[in-house]
């Protein structure tokens, strides 16, 4: 329950922030900030219309073709509360520039590889700087502005990057592999690592690092093995099926290790992962939003995508450019979010409105045909979830910080990677087997004789609505699950107390943290 004398904050507060002092190069800093994150986002998603062409260049199987993808999720899943933690203890703008220029040498060797080795190798790398990367730029933003107001603004524009980012990998995705090459969708990050690198060594600060703290080198192996084993048990549960052992075995090996980390916190002198940051109710919310979140959007990205290309022969870029109306509302939502909505009546109303709007488009989308126009059936679907998913996305990272050390900013952001992380691949995995059931089912239920054209693609239809509606399904759950633990009103901070009522106005505030 929150303090009955909790005050409310226009935004989030600032007491991420060890000082009152403003950079003035602070909002230069949210530049860099959002092209490296940018970056980040991009990469989930841009290799994804890209491995039919690098699949014919480097002459690599169909099974193979998983683990161009796999690879990345796995190192970056994995590693990303370790990396969070790192940020914190070595300093964030360490890790930070380490993360750009380790990011952006993997992704010339992917764009260069000559064999399937070597791009898996390049990806797995990705995913290991990338892990270093996300949680260093988001702690960055939380510890460079102070002031509500432009907190508010500057989560607003980050939102809106991770809101669009994955939009936008499929349109850009599209656009390289058919008028450059496959590898442009690799290249293509050293611009945003040029510029990120540059901005990050001429304007980032010196940041603190938590002093006298040592790493938990036990609760880094049970957690980063806990998440390789979910990570990997889902990607096989998605391309093998759930009764596979290197399905269901590396799942109860994964919830086996995360029970052992979870348990190892509470006990250990200096936790990886501090019960602190994850008890307070709101930020818990903020992760299992982003969680919940994760797993439904997987069905609008890759689905529908599927959808246009396959069952309306949309090309790569057309499909791209029809992903844009969804890509420019959650941008303005995430925007309008973090600086109107969220100082008034803070993250519940946003998320519970967000996941809402979300089942809405899903629902919407399971009224598509085979041969549905754009217009009529694609564009008010797309525009409903991009707003949804703006509104969910501006408040994630706010909310996912609000009230956390200086010390523990890092981890506390890298807990936002992670919830996204195994939300995509527990999505995968689930929505992969409900769509390949439905199909299945539809076949066996109208297959008279050898399938045609028209019978197969009407099951592949009736997969892809089935997975439409079971999206609905987990956004609306996730609208009454996270609604339930978000407290209700405008992030808050305790009353000051007599003795500081009693000190000058001019003083520096000190550390806070939010009401419990």
């Amino acid at each position: 329950m929150a303090a009955r004398n909790a005050v409310p904050v226009p935004g989030p507060g600032p007491e991420a922030a060890g000082t009152t002092a403003a950079d003035p190069r602070r909002w230069l800093i949210l530049a860099v900030i959002a092209a490296a994150q940018l970056m980040v986002v991009l990469d989930l998603t841009v290799m994804n219309l890209a491995l039919p062409s690098a699949q014919r260049a480097l002459k690599f199987t169909a099974a193979d073709r998983q683990w161009v993808v796999t690879a990345y999720a796995l190192s970056f899943g994995g590693l990303l509360l370790f990396c969070g933690r790192l940020a914190d203890l070595i300093g964030r703008k360490v890790t930070f520039l380490t993360g750009l220029i380790g990011f952006a040498a993997a992704s010339a060797v992917g764009g260069a590889s000559v064999d399937f080795s070597m791009l898996v190798t390049a990806r797995a790398c990705q995913g290991v700087f990338g892990a270093l990367l996300a949680p260093s730029a988001l702690s960055l933003l939380a510890t460079t502005f102070k002031d509500p107001k432009e907190r508010a603004k500057a989560f607003g524009v980050y939102g809106a990057v991770a809101a669009a980012g994955g939009g936008l990998g499929l349109l850009l995705g599209g656009a390289l592999t058919s008028y450059l090459s496959w590898r442009w969708c690799m290249y293509v990050n050293l611009v945003f690592a040029a510029i990120a690198i540059t901005g990050g060594v001429l304007l980032v600060g010196r940041q603190q690092r938590t002093p006298g703290g040592r790493l938990d080198v036990p609760g880094v192996v049970a957690v980063s093995g806990g998440m390789f084993c979910l990570v990997y048990g889902f990607s096989n549960a998605a391309s093998h099926g759930w009764h596979t052992p290197s399905a269901w075995g590396f799942l109860v090996a994964g919830v086996a290790l995360l029970i052992v980390f979870a348990a190892w916190q509470s006990r250990a002198a200096q936790p990886l992962l501090p019960p602190r940051v994850v008890l307070d109710r709101n930020r818990a919310g903020a992760y299992l939003t982003v969680l919940i979140s994760g797993a439904g959007m997987f069905g609008v990205f890759l689905f529908l995508v599927y959808y246009m290309q396959v069952t309306l022969g949309y090309s790569a870029v057309t499909s791209g450019l029809a992903m844009l109306p969804m890509v420019a509302f959650s941008g303005l939502m995430a925007t309008l979010g973090n600086t109107r909505l969220m100082p008034r009546i803070g993250p519940k109303p946003m998320v519970i409105a967000g996941m809402l709007l979300n089942a809405a488009g899903m629902v919407w989308l399971t009224r598509i045909g085979a041969h549905s126009g754009y217009a009529s059936a694609l564009l008010g679907p797309l525009m409903v979830t991009g707003a949804g998913m703006g509104l969910i996305f501006g408040m994630v990272a706010a909310t996912g910080t609000f009230g956390v050390a200086p010390r523990d900013a890092g981890v506390a952001s890298a807990s936002i990677n992670t919830g996204q992380q195994l939300g995509g691949s527990i999505g995968t995995a689930l929505l992969n087997t409900i769509a390949a059931g439905a199909t299945t089912g539809y076949l066996a239920d109208h297959l008279h004789g050898r399938p045609t054209p028209q019978v197969l693609r009407l099951a592949a239809l009736h997969g892809y609505t089935t997975v439409f509606w079971w999206c609905a399904g987990i956004f609306a759950a996730g609208a009454v699950l996270c609604g339930a633990l978000l407290r209700s009103g405008p992030l808050t901070r305790p009353a000051d107390t007599p003795a500081r009522q009693a000190t000058p106005a001019r003083e520096p505030s000190p550390q806070i943290t939010p009401a419990r």
